[in-house]
């Protein structure tokens, strides 16, 4: 009995890859991601993602650039219901360490640099960027790009190093997560225990 495969329009078929990396990425790491291992996935043939990214560079390119804007858009959204009082800053380092952690950003992103393809992360980087100016706006009283670069930095090295560097210290292994929480918190005007100082 043969099986009939589903046709999908190019733009589901680059959608179901990249989903599909996303997942390899998080269960198995950035050198996990090859066009072999995620045409297995959708059950396409490594010709046919060649056909649509060119190389496995440009497929983690892609992915790069599609855990951006998925990572941008949540994080964006917590800072604006933070900011309304409908959700706790909290959220915010949550969001983002998740982002560089769970959700694999952090080890894409040091892959992508170790193996040459830096211009890969200037999707990344200008997604984050364009964040950054919309929230900064009407807010020049708050330091967006300084809370920022500190946040993206810290998530990022807790998720390649974090683990291991608190327990060599001899700390729990969410202590950067907690630090960073604190320091948002402080950053913000607004006592560790929530309320204003």
């Amino acid at each position: 009995m043969s099986t009939v495969r589903a046709r999908l329009t190019p733009e589901e078929s680059r959608s179901a890859a990249l989903e599909a990396a996303r997942t390899l990425l998080i269960e198995a790491g950035p050198q996990a991601v090859t066009l072999k291992a995620v045409a297995g996935r959708i059950g396409r043939t490594h010709a046919n993602l060649l056909h649509h990214f060119g190389s496995a560079a440009e497929l983690q390119a892609e992915l790069a650039r599609y855990l951006s804007d998925r990572i941008t858009a949540a994080i964006g959204d917590a800072v604006v219901r933070a900011r309304t009082g409908d959700a706790d800053p909290r959220e915010i380092v949550d969001r983002t360490f998740d982002a560089f952690g769970r959700e694999g950003a952090g080890a894409l992103a040091a892959w992508m640099i170790l193996s040459g393809n830096k211009d890969a992360l200037n999707p990344v980087l200008e997604a984050i960027h364009r964040l950054v100016d919309h929230l900064g706006q009407g807010h020049d009283d708050r330091p967006v790009h300084e809370i920022t670069l500190w946040l993206v930095l810290a998530a990022l090295g807790d998720s390649l190093l974090g683990a291991p560097m608190a327990a060599a210290l001899g700390l729990r292994p969410e202590k950067a997560r907690e630090l960073a929480r604190s320091h948002l918190l402080s950053s913000m005007g607004v006592a560790v225990d929530g309320a204003r100082p």
